[in-house]
């Protein structure tokens, strides 16, 4: 079993082709941007809309566990909710809702299924994508293999944090591989993600010389990774492991209104001042050491 939090269909920038996008949670890191915080407690929980909320307080009486509060802007008690998902189904407005259900190999191979069409049609299939899907590392060995044998092309997009084993296992199942890159000085990237990148740097090397279909990306975060010495070292680690092409991947404040939502406890990462041209100058910064960036709005 493997805990998703969403199914995306229809994806265009996750691989090539159509693609149905399949979003695991749980994640080793903590990036301050991050996009999708929903998708860090490895655990189903109970995000709440206030924007929503009518103050009907059916939750209160479908809730077996007493956790349900009654304040302006907080529904759930997060110490003695377990996220059964009781006040989601009586909630009319859909202001409670349940992040993260159960799914086996089989039934998520069958859900997908319905999009083969799609995916014959246009090159596209499956993408793997959080969250980190490495953390479902016995999951993913079993669901692939039954997706391999449907021949669904499969790619998986990774930070790299995760022992190098899980990831080499999965290889001989897998067509493609995007692969984060945020920031090359460890102490930076502990700073802005919670965890140095040692281990990652090290899994891409490893990875670029076994498997040739592995792709790296970076989110461009304003003021922390567009610098001219990070791309300057980037570029360089690049050329080291033999690979002359990243993907740029635009930074949108999207991720903030859903941290009070689920009571993450995270501070808010928001750039206001958003420069038009961020994406371009750190295309052109790679160019400059013969680095082919593709940018993606």
């Amino acid at each position: 079993m493997a805990i998703l939090f969403d199914i995306q269909r229809f994806c265009i920038h996750d691989g090539p082709g159509v693609r149905t996008t399949l979003f695991f949670k749980g994640c080793p890191l903590r990036c301050q941007w991050c996009q999708n915080p929903e998708s860090q407690n490895p655990k189903p929980e109970i995000a709440f809309y206030q924007e929503k909320c009518v103050g009907c307080f059916e939750c209160l009486e479908a809730c077996p566990r007493e956790a349900i509060l009654s304040l302006p802007d907080q529904r759930v008690d997060r110490n003695r909710c377990d996220a059964c998902g009781k006040c989601a189904e009586v909630c009319t407005q859909d202001a409670l809702r349940l992040v993260g259900g159960d799914w086996d190999a089989e039934s998520l191979l069958e859900e997908i299924a319905a999009d083969r069409d799609f995916f014959l049609d246009s090159g596209g299939g499956v993408t793997l994508s959080g969250g980190e899907p490495l953390l479902h590392g016995d999951f993913l060995l079993e669901f692939l293999s039954l997706a391999k044998s449907e021949g669904i092309h499969i790619n998986l997009e990774t930070c790299g944090m995760a022992g190098y084993e899980v990831l080499s296992s999965l290889t001989p199942l897998l067509d493609l591989v995007y692969f984060d890159l945020k920031l090359m000085d460890s102490q930076e990237h502990a700073r802005y993600t919670g965890a140095p990148n040692a281990r990652i740097l090290n899994n891409f090397s490893l990875l670029a010389e076994e498997f040739p279909a592995v792709q790296a990306r970076m989110p461009v975060i304003p003021g922390v990774n567009d610098s001219g010495e990070n791309i300057f070292q980037t570029a360089a680690f690049l050329r080291h492991n033999n690979k002359d092409s990243i993907h740029l991947l635009p930074y949108h404040n999207l991720g903030q209104s859903k941290l009070t939502r689920l009571d993450a406890g995270a501070e808010p990462f928001y750039i206001r001042d958003i420069p038009e041209d961020y994406l371009i100058r750190a295309r052109e910064a790679f160019e400059k050491e013969d680095v082919h960036a593709i940018v993606y709005e």
